[in-house]
């Protein structure tokens, strides 16, 4: 296989979406992957958004073709569902209701963390906090530092509210998006390749994008729409 037939894949804020715009240059993009017939997924951090609303985006902005994309959302499902977990999650609502069947807010074997927003506070941490102190695990949807929800201002992430609760617990937090190997290798298998395939990887993020591929055989894109500007900040 050369580095023409490697599949691609592509974040989804700060390059294809940076705040509620579609990113510049994103629809000649899809039609040059598609024209190729180039296998490509669109992998998002965002627990803002299913998979299904990602596409619902793409549609209202007149890209009509067919893209595959998956959610830390979908992922974070699947995972929970093949270990018969019971859990608590903690994001926003549109998100926490596809969880729905799976919840047990009073004695749960996982504490599920994603994106809340500004409804994080010290109630909500100190909850998430005695649960998994009880005995739960920690599952995080995702692990970003922060992020830009306007496109512009940068502002705290989920990794920040989950690296607090791994501190006070002494519990380490099975992480589930990127830079996790476990999410690049469900989008490698939704295209139909081996875990071991080696790819492409376009994002905005050094650490969760770029690294996060390498680390497994991939190939990052580094693009500077989003969270890393140029000249990348490295130290």
């Amino acid at each position: 296989m050369t580095k023409h037939d490697l599949p691609v894949l592509i974040d989804f804020d700060g390059i294809i979406r940076p705040g509620d715009k579609l990113a510049g240059g994103a629809a000649e993009m899809f039609d040059f992957l598609n024209e190729n017939k180039i296998p490509s997924c669109i992998i998002t951090n965002s627990t803002r958004n299913t998979s299904q609303e990602v596409l619902q985006f793409l549609n209202k902005k007149g890209i009509s073709l067919h893209v595959n994309a998956m959610t830390t959302i979908d992922v974070t499902l699947a995972y929970i569902k093949e270990r018969n977990l019971r859990v608590s999650v903690y994001c926003i609502h549109n998100v926490k209701k596809e969880f729905k069947e799976l919840i047990d807010d009073k004695n749960p074997d996982a504490v599920v963390i994603g994106d809340l927003g500004e409804e994080w506070s010290y109630k909500i941490l100190n909850e998430i906090f005695r649960k998994v102190h009880a005995g739960a695990e920690i599952i995080a949807m995702q692990k970003n530092k922060f992020w830009q929800p306007d496109g512009k201002n940068l502002s705290l992430d989920a990794g920040a509210f989950v690296a607090a609760i791994e501190y006070a617990s002494g519990k380490e937090a099975v992480l589930i998006g990127k830079p996790s190997p476990f999410y690049f290798q469900a989008a490698l298998r939704k295209l139909g390749f081996g875990k071991d395939n080696s790819f492409f990887m376009i994002g905005d993020d050094l650490e969760t994008d770029i690294a996060g591929s390498q680390a497994i055989g991939g190939e990052g894109i580094l693009i500077f729409t989003g969270k890393t500007k140029f000249p990348p900040q490295l130290a």
